[in-house]
């Protein structure tokens, strides 16, 4: 992945003045220790925060050694104005853990009362109007607590990422395709910066690239990665050109952002001005994590690009496309458990999924722009899609969208893809996800979410969740209640 943070943590333990701050220091270095032998790296800062002062010093260890995710660790109650203004002037997310005591034979000197300590973390980080990462349950062994900070390091490169992402598209939706229009305000107060084109510009940088003498390089690439299914070899240079535009594109108006992200409008103009559709390019740049949403859906882009950074694996963008019909439902009943029918959909686009994310793939047309552009005609500018059956296994569904009052929404909802062959085209698969009709009438319809939905390949409900909560969106819809989130490491099975 070459378009998402590195996450870099640091451990900063604090003390209030009546503990002992040796016991808050002993505790931290037992985490550090933990989080070495889970191959988690985390910078300790040799600072014992307990006054305003300390949080000066701690602060200049976490910048020289370029921290950009704090853990605030209370080894024992912890001084509440101080540990909070850590939070507050650390420039990058936070969060807050805080020790169990370890033995009955140690309840006097030994005695953190770190329990009680983050109550009053927890109020003062109000009275801040702070909103770091606190774990459901806090307060842990330090085995524990290094489980709290693997999930915070991806939580972490979500929010690194939002906040230095800019997002790039081309082309309007047409009158007919509205689904997917917001508006843009809610992604300037997430920090995501916005640059609009229009067609003709990414056109014209395309034509540019006509000559380019790392096309060959590129269809190289190509070739190896579609080995016998390479239907349209023909195509493949036009598509390496197409692909190292967008690359150029985004390399060369990053301007003060670190990384991009692309909704593109695809259809119909595309296809009879640049020959060819652009669904394998979108599949190519999302392994590399960076999406190029179709049909310039913006949220969509978005809502992949959180999926990859709290993954750090591709993600897609599918339309929650069409039934699951009731013979194919009968005639496989030993593969779909205990799903009902109508907790069943088809996942579906035209060709833009990662061929990793991919039990089958090959390069064939579209066959809906084909008929609609060339009609009793072999395929030609329909060419350039990468179809077959999506990997079977866990995934997470996933979108954020603004609304028209200039909110954002959005809703997690996560099951497995089956593995049953679902005998269409495009980019295909079939998704089981528990309470599914009701989700659909009352989540997705009753709240007006579009048909793309962000597609995670695994479970990934808890990062999401948490994500989102401190990116400030209020209104998170579920399939199942949020608590099922921490029921295990699996929660929606």
């Amino acid at each position: 992945m070459i378009n998402i943070p590195k996450v870099k943590l640091g451990i900063a333990a604090v003390s209030r003045d009546c503990f002992p701050a040796e016991l808050s220091k002993e505790r931290r270095q037992k985490v550090v220790k933990a989080c070495e032998l889970q191959n988690i790296q985390i910078v300790e800062v040799q600072t014992i925060v307990e006054n305003e002062a300390d949080v000066l010093k701690a602060l200049d260890e976490l910048k020289n050694a370029d921290v950009n995710a704090l853990v605030v660790y209370l080894g024992n109650f912890g001084p509440e104005g101080p540990e909070t203004l850590l939070a507050k002037k650390f420039n990058g997310p936070s969060m807050f853990v805080a020790a169990a005591e370890e033995t009955e034979n140690n309840l006097i000197d030994g005695r953190g009362d770190a329990y009680c300590g983050m109550l009053n973390a927890s109020y003062n980080l109000g009275l801040r109007k702070l909103n770091p990462y606190i774990p459901q349950y806090p307060v842990g062994t330090p085995d524990e607590i290094t489980g709290m900070i693997g999930d915070f390091e991806n939580i972490a490169r979500v929010i690194l990422g939002v906040s230095k992402l800019k997002l790039i598209g081309f082309g309007p939706r047409p009158q007919d395709f509205l689904a997917c229009n917001a508006p843009i305000k809610p992604l300037y107060d997430l920090g995501v910066e916005i640059m609009e084109n229009s067609e003709l510009d990414l056109y014209e940088s395309f034509q540019q690239h006509k000559d380019d003498s790392r096309i060959p390089s590129i269809v190289k690439e190509m070739e190896q990665e579609l080995g016998d299914g390479n239907g349209y070899p023909g195509i493949l240079p036009a598509l390496a050109q197409y692909e190292l535009t967008l690359k150029d594109w985004a390399e060369n108006n990053k301007g003060a952002s670190e990384y991009i992200v692309f909704a593109n409008k695809c259809w119909p103009a595309f296809q009879r001005q640049f020959g060819f559709v652009p669904c394998y390019v979108n599949s190519r740049l999302a392994s590399i994590g960076m999406p190029v949403a179709c049909e310039t859906d913006i949220y969509g882009a978005l809502s992949e690009y959180i999926i990859t950074c709290a993954t750090k694996l591709p993600a897609t963008i599918l339309d929650i496309n069409n039934t699951v019909p009731k013979d194919m439902y009968e005639n496989n009943k030993d593969k779909f458990n205990d799903y009902k029918l109508n907790d069943l959909f088809m996942g579906f686009h035209c060709g833009n999924t990662p061929a990793s994310c991919m039990k089958n793939f090959a390069m064939k047309y579209q066959l809906i722009m084909h008929r609609l552009l060339e009609p009793s005609k072999e395929p030609d500018i329909s060419r350039g899609t990468l179809e077959g059956a999506i990997r079977p296994g866990d995934m997470t569904f996933f979108r954020i969208q603004g609304t028209a009052d200039c909110s954002l929404k959005c809703y997690i909802a996560s099951g497995e893809i089956i593995d049953v062959d679902p005998k269409s085209f495009g980019g295909i698969g079939i998704f089981a996800i528990k309470e599914m009709a009701r989700f659909y009438r009352y989540v997705l319809i009753a709240k007006r979410y579009p048909h793309h939905g962000g597609v995670a390949f695994k479970h990934a409900g808890k990062i999401l969740f948490e994500a989102m909560r401190m990116l400030g969106v209020q209104d998170i819809a579920f399939n199942q209640p949020p608590s099922m989130l921490y029921k295990d490491e699996n929660p929606f099975k």
